[in-house]
């Protein structure tokens, strides 16, 4: 993602605050220095272990530190975290501001406009109101509720409908915070229809699928220095993933996120297979690559 555009901010997955404390946080922290600028997605609601696991995240260099307020699965709710604790602002408020004494990294929050029958305009603002008190000035907000009961984290990220209007209102009566939407954002187009309404715009499943995506949101808001070519970004990549095989790491957790690099253009499928069927292959190296490349018209 970082070939593709050279100064969108990315997002880590979430991690919990108590995988950080009693797993390998070196490992579960670990990036390029070239990922920059980069957040750490933390997901928690004891004070004091996300306060920890912003120390953490600070030590390691990360930019900003991010509570989710948005996952709605199952395992998530159980732990008592993810999107369930939009009905719980203070509690949330409290994770921010031993966060926010804890270290001098920004703390922003990531959530839904409201969960189950907490659907109206009024939920989100006392959430956001109450954590804006509590220090935070920047709110990424998917523009869905989350249904926690009855739909699988997959069909909550399309199921229920969006509601960007709510969000819009939402920057209108509280200018002074810095709003980002997230949720359904597919082209171009929306994303300059949006920011005449907020602050910016988070993309997620089109960013995965089709990531070239993001040398036009390069070119259109960032530097205008984004990649051209689709083969030089694959031959970029080939000394980071020599480098990570030495490291232990194997080929297929790093080439299952470049399938969709040449999504619509002739030969997508075939490099789509070939990686699809070789990259988990034992000892599977640099090779398999260069070999899926090499299917693929130089024009793509």
């Amino acid at each position: 993602m970082r070939l593709l555009s050279p100064s969108v901010t990315l997002y880590t997955e979430m991690v919990t605050a108590a995988a950080l404390k009693h797993g390998d946080a070196d490992k579960l922290l670990r990036f390029d220095a070239s990922e920059h600028p980069i957040a750490l997605q933390v997901g928690g609601s004891d004070p004091q272990l996300m306060a920890e696991a912003a120390v953490l995240g600070a030590q390691k260099g990360y930019d900003e530190i991010n509570i989710n307020v948005g996952c709605p699965s199952d395992r998530v709710q159980s732990g008592q975290f993810g999107a369930c604790l939009m009905a719980r602002p203070m509690l949330v408020a409290d994770c921010v501001r031993a966060m926010r004494s804890a270290c001098d990294v920004a703390i922003t929050v990531k959530t839904r406009i409201g969960i189950d029958d907490f659907d109206d305009y009024d939920f989100l603002r006392t959430f956001v109101s109450t954590n804006a008190e509590a220090g935070c000035d920047t709110f990424v907000v998917h523009a869905r509720k989350a249904l926690l009961k009855g739909l699988s984290p997959k069909e909550n990220r399309t199921v229920p409908a969006l509601n960007y209007e709510r969000v819009y209102r939402l920057k209108a009566e509280m200018p002074e915070l810095i709003i980002m939407l997230n949720g359904g954002i597919a082209s171009l187009a929306e994303c300059h229809e949006h920011l005449k309404h907020v602050d910016g715009v988070m993309i997620g499943r089109q960013a995965y699928h089709q990531p070239w995506f993001l040398t036009e949101l390069e070119n259109a808001f960032g530097t205008g220095n984004a990649a051209s070519d689709r083969h030089e970004i694959v031959q970029r990549m080939l000394p980071y993933i020599e480098y990570e095989l030495a490291a232990g790491a194997q080929l297929k957790h790093i080439t299952r996120h470049m399938l969709g690099l040449f999504a619509g253009l002739p030969g997508a499928r075939a490099w789509r297979r070939h990686l699809s069927e070789n990259a988990h292959r034992s000892g599977a190296g640099i090779d398999v690559v260069e070999t899926a490349l090499a299917r693929l018209p130089h024009a793509a």
